[in-house]
């Protein structure tokens, strides 16, 4: 498999810095765009084109998270993740919390959407603000904790910097892939769980 981190000249490592990762794929990009190459022959266009696809497939993999954090336990263990259902206990009780919220705010977009009169309109339109605004403080939550995992995946680069060298038969037994999944699955919950609290709030305001 293709290995985004190398294609972008960076080192494997849980967490990448946002933007100096954008710098470095729009230098490389700017270098092999097909515009560069319209005076040279067809095969040094295709091969430009090619590394040019390459190279934004590397960058929208490694500038999110969860698709990083994939990639680089399938480069070390040479296996995705499995795709596990369970919840993991420690976030069983937030998922409680998340999951009841959602529930009330689309029940109550479901209200409303039968709601003709004008009236009752407008008082939907007050208690859907109050709701937004739990959804908002809900919101923040689990942004901080989205934040907490960032500063673990900050934690773990200083094992990749000292593990042996890739290709080396002892590399992955020294990396705490475990761990890496463990922070990968809270991720992957507390990123869904944003993205439809975000759309409850979205609906709410229209």
């Amino acid at each position: 498999m293709t290995d985004f981190f190398a294609l972008l000249e960076e080192p494997r490592r849980p967490w990448l810095d946002p933007e100096v990762l954008k710098a470095k794929f729009l230098a490389l990009a700017a270098e092999t765009h097909p515009d560069r190459v319209h005076h040279t022959t067809q095969a040094e266009k295709l091969s430009a084109t090619e590394r040019y696809i390459g190279l934004n497939a590397a960058y929208n993999c490694l500038r999110e998270p969860r698709d990083r954090l994939i990639h680089l336990l399938e480069l070390e263990r040479g296996t995705k993740p499995e795709d596990v259902q369970n919840i993991p206990p420690a976030t069983v009780d937030l998922f409680t919390v998340v999951s009841r919220l959602c529930h009330e705010a689309e029940d109550f977009l479901l209200e409303r959407a039968k709601t003709s009169s004008p009236i009752l309109k407008v008082r939907l339109f007050e208690n859907g603000m109050v709701l937004a605004d739990r959804l908002n403080k809900l919101l923040a939550d689990l942004s901080a904790k989205q934040n907490a995992f960032v500063d673990q995946m900050k934690e773990l680069n200083t094992a990749w910097e000292s593990a042996p060298p890739v290709g080396s038969p002892t590399r992955v037994n020294s990396l705490p892939c475990e761990q890496l999944e463990h922070v990968h699955r809270e991720l992957s919950y507390i990123s869904r769980w944003s993205q439809h609290i975000q759309g409850l709030i979205l609906q709410l305001s229209l």
